[in-house]
């Protein structure tokens, strides 16, 4: 089963916002690489399927499948990360999320599911309204 990762989206207050700022660095639905301090250990679980979740404004709100992982030297000489994620953005039921440092694991269970074709999750909704239901506790 896959192990996830969730870290904070900071300095992006919505999907849209994380899409454009990709778009511009990598180009459309191209993969990219997203840099980290610490390595995961359990490696091998996180590329049996694991995506990073993104934690937008307090609410995890979309995920990217995880590629790689690859650790490597700063040009300081210190240990870092690199996680290659796949290209495309996958909009998630939203979970709220208190604030933390780095990156955490998230078991499969635990993972919100993927808004898709039919759900009934507000997936039409803008970003703004859906963060004001959850903040209101509606959601």
């Amino acid at each position: 089963m896959a192990l996830h990762l969730i870290k904070l989206c900071v300095g992006v207050d919505s999907v849209e916002d994380l899409q454009n700022w990709r778009d511009r660095a990598y180009g459309r639905n191209r993969p990219s690489v997203h840099t980290t301090r610490m390595t995961p250990k359990r490696r091998d679980e996180v590329l049996d399927g694991g995506s990073l979740y993104w934690v937008i404004k307090r609410v995890v709100q979309v995920r990217q499948t995880i590629l790689d992982l690859e650790e490597f030297p700063d040009s300081g000489g210190i240990k870092r990360c690199r996680i290659h994620l796949d290209g495309e953005l996958v909009r998630t039921a939203p979970s709220p999320r208190r604030a933390f440092q780095g990156w955490r694991y998230l078991k499969a269970e635990d993972a919100p599911a993927d808004l898709g074709e039919g759900a009934t999750g507000g997936e039409d909704l803008p970003d703004d309204l859906r963060l004001k239901l959850i903040e209101m506790g509606a959601w």
